[in-house]
C-alpha cells in the first residue's frame, strides 16, 4: 500500500479498496489477534473509515515485520547515524550528537548505542530501544508505523 491513509477517511481509495483489503486479511486469520480480528469485523459493512481506522487497516493490510527491520537497520546502524545525524561522533561504543528535535547547544545527552540501538536523550524523557524507535522519534513525529515501512523501503526489504 502506498500511504497509509489509502484505505480509508478524507481522500479515500473507496469502499472498494478497504473492502477488499478487510477481506484479504479476513482470509488469514491466523496472522491477526483476537483485537485485531474484531476491528476487521466491525468494518466490514461500513460505508466509510475514519481516517484513524483507515490507518489501521493499512497497516493490518500491511504488516510490517519490525523485528526483520530493526535486525536490517541495526546491522548498518552507524552509516544510519551518519545520514540522521551527521554532526555527531562515535564515543566508545555510543554516537554523541545534538539532539535535533530541540534547542541542544552541547552534545553529550543524546546518545545511541551503535551495537544495541537503544538510544536516549539524557536531557528529557526520550529513550526506547530499536532503530525503528528512533527513526519515529526523528523523522516521523514518533509514529513508529510511519518508521517502520519508511525503513523498510529504504533498506530495500
Amino acid at each position: 500500500m502506498s500511504g497509509e491513509g489509502d484505505l480509508g477517511g478524507e481522500g479515500a481509495a473507496g469502499p472498494r479498496a478497504w473492502a477488499q483489503a478487510v477481506a484479504d486479511c479476513l482470509a488469514r486469520p491466523e496472522r491477526y489477534s483476537e483485537r485485531e480480528i474484531r476491528f476487521l469485523r466491525s468494518i466490514e459493512r461500513e460505508p466509510t473509515l475514519t481516517d484513524a481506522q483507515g490507518r489501521w487497516l493499512a497497516a493490518l493490510a500491511d504488516p510490517v515485520d519490525f523485528a526483520r527491520i530493526n535486525s536490517a537497520a541495526l546491522a548498518i546502524l552507524p552509516a544510519l547515524l551518519r545520514r540522521w545525524l551527521p554532526q555527531g561522533r562515535m564515543a566508545g561504543a555510543e554516537w554523541v550528537a545534538l539532539n535535533p528535535k530541540r534547542a541542544d547547544g552541547t552534545p553529550g545527552s543524546f546518545r545511541i548505542n551503535a551495537a544495541t540501538g537503544q538510544w536516549a536523550d539524557f536531557a528529557t524523557p526520550h529513550r526506547s530501544g530499536d532503530v525503528i524507535s528512533l527513526a519515529a522519534y526523528l523523522h516521523h513525529s514518533g509514529d513508529q508505523f510511519g518508521a517502520g515501512p519508511a525503513l523498510r523501503e529504504m533498506l530495500s526489504l
